[in-house]
Formats: structure tokens, C-alpha cells, sequence
């Protein structure tokens, strides 16, 4: 039995209707602008259109179109679905990146989570005036300390710099330069101006030490994750 047209178009707008009431409940804040509100509308508007042109057209088979439209729909629900759950996603993405990459600092909100590394220290990629920097976060080093190598990448000329302060560590006693870092950057953490020195022997990383971890409302170790606080 041929179905009329008509209640093929009856049937597309009901399909929509519950559509749109079951997504609307599903994620209430979806549409509370005006924005979202008008989008959806052309959204509508255009899909209608096109279901009148098709069920219009003599040539119209209905079993194909809704097999069809069907598939559109799942496909606009699916990605309605992950559009509404970006944030959650984002979690588990920086979750997932922190595993993976654990020198690459965590966002949440204003909050800086750094993930410990294999070695079991916690190292961080900065920006130091532009420049990435990879720090070793060291709670026990006065200074924020920056290798020879890094300073070259800073700009500095080393032949140029007075090391003139004395620094005694594990392994003995070394020689620093001391130096002002215009700005350095951890997600959105961001301080500016900070002590720094140069150290006249090599590193293999430079370190993140107390004249820039003094200046956080505060810093703590829960686990494997070092926790900073603008």
C-alpha cells in the first residue's frame, strides 16, 4: 500500500519534535541563549524544507529516505552529544596527556597540575619569555636556576655575565650569574620579573626553584601530582 505523502511529512515533523524534546532534556542548558535558540531553528527550518522537497518529488521512496535520514539524525546526535560533554572530554584528554606527556602541565581552571615523571621528579615545559623551557621543579634550590644551554636559548651571552654568587649543592659548590627572567609561564599561571641565575657548569635540566614557587598562593604534592596554585 502506498502511503501518502503527507503522512510520510507528518511523520518527518513528529520525528523532529521528538527529537528536539528529548535532546532538550537530556542537556537543559543547551538552549538557554538566544543564540543556540535561533540556530536550531534555521536548523530546523532548512531540514524541513528539504524533507517537503523530497516527499514533494514523485520519484519520493520512503523506506530509502528514512534509512537515510535516520542516519543524519544519529550522526547530528552524536555529535550534539560530544559538543555538550567538551568540558568533561577536555578532563580526560588533559588526563590523558599528563600520562603520556607528563613534562606538559595540566589545566584546571587556574590551577596547574604537573604529573611525575618515570624518574620520579616532576619536570615541566615553561615559557620563559617566549621560549619553552624544560624545568625540574626544585623545592630545595633558592633561585630558579637556568642551565647554559637554555640561557644561549634565552638571549643571554654568557661571556657577557658576572658569576658572581655562590651556590652549594650535593655535588659541591657552583658559581650562578644572577639574572631577571621578564616573564615566565605555566598555563595560566603567570609571574613576571622573577630572581634568576645562570649557571656557569651544565645541566641536564634547568630548575624551577622557590624565587618562583614563593610567589604562588601555594604548592603541594598529592600523590604523583604536584599541584600548583596561582
Amino acid at each position: 500500500m502506498k502511503i501518502p505523502p503527507l503522512i510520510w511529512g507528518l511523520v518527518g515533523a513528529g520525528v523532529l519534535v521528538t527529537l528536539v524534546v528529548f535532546l532538550t532534556l537530556q542537556f537543559p542548558g543547551s538552549l538557554a541563549d538566544q543564540g543556540s535558540q535561533i540556530s536550531l531553528t534555521y536548523s530546523l527550518l532548512m531540514l524541513t524544507a528539504l524533507i517537503g522537497a523530497a516527499v514533494m518529488n514523485r520519484r519520493f521512496k520512503g523506506v530509502p529516505v528514512i534509512r537515510y535520514a535516520t542516519i543524519w539524525v544519529m550522526l547530528g546526535v552524536g555529535i550534539f552529544t560530544v559538543y555538550s560533554f567538551r568540558d568533561e572530554a577536555e578532563g580526560v584528554l588533559n588526563r590523558l596527556q599528563g600520562e603520556l606527556l607528563p613534562q606538559t602541565a595540566q589545566v584546571d581552571g587556574e590551577t596547574v597540575i604537573i604529573r611525575m615523571a618515570s624518574n620520579g621528579h616532576f619536570l615541566v615545559n615553561a615559557q620563559v619569555d617566549g621560549t619553552t623551557v624544560l624545568f625540574l621543579v626544585d623545592t630545595g634550590a633558592s633561585d630558579t636556576v637556568i642551565s647554559p644551554a637554555d640561557a644561549k636559548r634565552l638571549g643571554f651571552d654568557l661571556t657577557r655575565l658576572k658569576f658572581s654568587k655562590t651556590y652549594y649543592t650535593a655535588n659541591g659548590s657552583t658559581q650562578g650569574a644572577p639574572v631577571k627572567l621578564n616573564k615566565i609561564a605555566i598555563g595560566p599561571l603567570v609571574l613576571r620579573d622573577v630572581r634568576a641565575s645562570v649557571n656557569s657548569a651544565d645541566m641536564g635540566e634547568s630548575l624551577l626553584g622557590m624565587s618562583f614557587l614563593r610567589r604562588l598562593s601555594g604548592y603541594e604534592v598529592q600523590g604523583n601530582s604536584l599541584i600548583l596554585r596561582p
